[in-house]
């Protein structure tokens, strides 16, 4: 029943952030790829942010996903206000060879982890993911038809 308790959660938050966007139809002959990029990465946000939500602070991945989240806001606060500077990329490809430090990149937070507690965080995590893929595909058919 737990399962179906995050479901309802994750589903009512990301439901509520969506009715927060703006409407826009795909459709319309103005909207162009980069506004609709745009929308795609926004919504991405809104299914981690809610997901991380509904599982609550116990996990390392879902406080990962959210500190991200909240770092990227700030970030573009930033950059709204500095126009004229160029962006840096921040994001660099670090050595390290080997599945556990793969997986170790795959599931936000498990940088530092024990492989034991990373091992038991990315099978959390894929369950959460497996879950937002559901609810959004719910959410789809509703929608479609």
């Amino acid at each position: 029943m737990k399962q179906n308790s995050i479901r309802t959660r994750f589903a009512c938050g990301f439901l509520r952030t969506l009715k927060r966007l703006p409407k826009t139809r795909a459709t319309s002959p103005s909207t162009s790829p980069g506004e609709i990029s745009k929308r795609c990465r926004i919504i991405k946000m809104a299914a981690d942010a809610s997901m991380a939500s509904a599982v609550g602070p116990r996990r390392v991945w879902s406080r990962a996903v959210i500190r991200r989240i909240r770092l990227q806001q700030r970030q573009r606060l930033v950059r709204r206000t500095r126009r004229g500077e160029r962006k840096k990329s921040g994001k660099g490809v670090g050595g390290g060879a080997g599945q556990t430090a793969c997986l170790r990149k795959l599931v936000p937070g498990g940088e530092n982890m024990e492989l034991c507690r990373l091992l038991g965080e990315t099978a959390h995590y894929i369950k959460c993911l497996n879950t937002q893929v559901q609810v959004m595909r719910n959410i789809v058919d509703l929608f479609s038809t």
